[in-house]
């Protein structure tokens, strides 16, 4: 029986169970819709009585309701019916601060739990952050307030630890103080139909999975002031095994889809499909390995991205790594149409991502291994990549002479973003430390003249380049540099 046969099966025996399940109105257990009464201690008061009695839906129905953590127990679904508004409360001595990441709903090692309708979950988390700065500032909380803000108490939206059979689906968070909906370690995820609207504060990741399995992310819209999509393992022991992501529309600050970037076990298996990435300051697909981490066995098909900042960034490093040494291979990408931007893609936004590292060019997408551990058996396929062009080498320069390519620094231990090297010698693709590659029908289009090649390589071993077509207002010019690379084989 297959992986995804088998969520199948799991998405069918939990819509029953929730189907057939006790209603239990949120007015019974003296809930107050009024948008200032306290209603922490008589939700989970509601939650522990639906868990006891062996299951069913705390239904709200329209109204504001207020409340502090909740922490929602097996076989209890939380349903928000269209015009419900749970409301985080904006003060931080309302969460559970003893935990490792305080959050508003939260959920540890539970079964058959659910967030469902057409309600909103809104953490208010502006006025946290602003509360617990003012906390720290007088002493109160200790935290290091890198660039004033709080790293330590800021609580998520949603923090579901080792979980299984997760259901959210139709809801809409917004506004959360830190990431918004984090899934770590759960088994048999189901996301459908949701809206991430969170742009609140810095660090509002949209969708963190984390060390997760058998996941369904699918038709959810998400609009968040960092990395939007994104995947990531903590545990070394652990991985990300068995994930599909289809039918999405992202918008962020940083990156739309990302791996990473902590990846100490890794990510295999995965399936993303048929989604859309726009305005957007980073990548639209970034796949970064820097702790040591396997990444293996990834497939992006039908990604269509606008005015991002960048296209694709594959990339090795030597972070965090305790002796471990991180891989990348079979990596497929295909069907994929991107447009760069020419200025910031996410100019005017209430936080704006930083400024990449300068001096530099638009940089072209890339492709970034370490000296001996080579990114190995990437695809990409059916691609067209649309850059301004017009870079300027008065202003950032980077040429194809050997100590020219030789001087651009391996940064092993830095943060891994398309932007770290500064100028890179090419507008398309650079490709860095990787073996057995295969480029089919690939266009790249530079809208104006660009004093760079399209594509470069730097110590490349085997690859095959079938099909690649070069659009820039410039004629006889060479577009492909090789550089260390051996047996490349071209075809028209």
């Amino acid at each position: 029986m297959t992986k995804n046969l088998l969520i199948v099966l799991f998405l069918t025996l939990f819509t029953g169970l929730t189907t057939y399940a006790e209603d239990y109105k949120a007015s019974l257990f003296g809930i107050k819709s009024n948008g200032t009464t306290l209603n922490t201690t008589s939700i989970q008061k509601a939650i522990d009585y639906i868990h006891e009695k062996g299951g069913g839906r705390l239904v709200f129905y329209v109204g504001r309701y207020l409340t502090g953590n909740i922490q929602l127990k097996s076989n209890v679904t939380i349903h928000l019916e269209e015009g419900a508004i749970l409301l985080g409360s904006t003060n931080i001595y309302d969460y559970n601060l003893a935990e490792r990441f305080p959050s508003l709903i939260s959920a540890t090692k539970a079964d058959h739990i659910a967030l469902t309708g057409k309600g909103v979950i809104d953490g208010q988390g502006r006025d946290v952050a602003y509360q617990v700065s003012d906390q720290v500032q007088k002493g109160i909380l200790k935290d290091a307030l890198v660039n004033d803000r709080s790293a330590l108490w800021r609580p998520k939206a949603i923090y579901f630890r080792e979980c299984t059979n997760v259901d959210i689906t139709g809801i809409v968070i917004k506004n959360a103080a830190e990431w918004v909906l984090v899934c770590d370690q759960c088994t048999y995820l189901k996301i459908d139909r949701i809206t991430v609207d969170s742009k609140a504060f810095w660090n509002n990741d949209g969708i963190d999975i984390v060390d997760c399995q058998h996941v369904i992310i699918s038709n959810s819209f998400i609009d968040s002031s960092d990395d939007a999509i994104c995947f990531k393992s903590h545990d070394p022991t652990k991985m990300c095994d068995d994930v599909e992501v289809r039918n999405c529309v992202a918008r962020s600050s940083a990156s739309g889809i990302k791996f990473g970037t902590v990846t100490s076990g890794g990510y295999k298996n995965f399936k993303i499909i048929n989604n859309k990435v726009y305005d957007t300051h980073r990548s639209a697909i970034t796949i970064a390995t820097p702790d040591g981490g396997v990444v293996e066995n990834i497939l992006v098909d039908s990604l269509y991205a606008y005015n991002v900042g960048n296209a694709i960034y594959l990339r090795i490093g030597a972070r965090w790594n305790k002796g471990r040494v991180g891989s990348m291979s079979n990596i497929r990408i295909q069907n994929m149409y991107c447009e760069i931007a020419e200025g910031k893609a996410d100019a005017g936004r209430e936080y704006e991502g930083p400024i990449e590292d300068l001096p530099r060019n638009i940089s072209p997408a890339s492709i970034v291994g370490l000296p001996g551990q080579y990114i190995s058996d990437v695809t990409l396929r059916n691609i067209h990549l649309v850059y301004p062009g017009n870079s300027n080498p008065a202003y950032a320069f980077r040429g194809l002479l050997p100590a020219e390519l030789d001087s651009i620094p391996e940064m092993p231990a830095a943060y891994p973003e398309f932007s770290q090297f500064k100028e890179l010698p090419a507008w398309g693709l650079y490709v860095r430390h990787a073996k057995n590659l295969t480029l089919e029908n690939i266009t790249f289009t530079a809208k104006l003249k660009e004093y760079r090649p399209a594509l470069v390589f730097d110590d490349v071993l085997g690859g095959r380049l079938t099909g690649l077509r070069y659009e820039e207002p410039v004629k006889k010019k060479k577009q492909v540099h090789f550089y260390k690379t051996k047996d490349i084989i071209q075809t028209k």
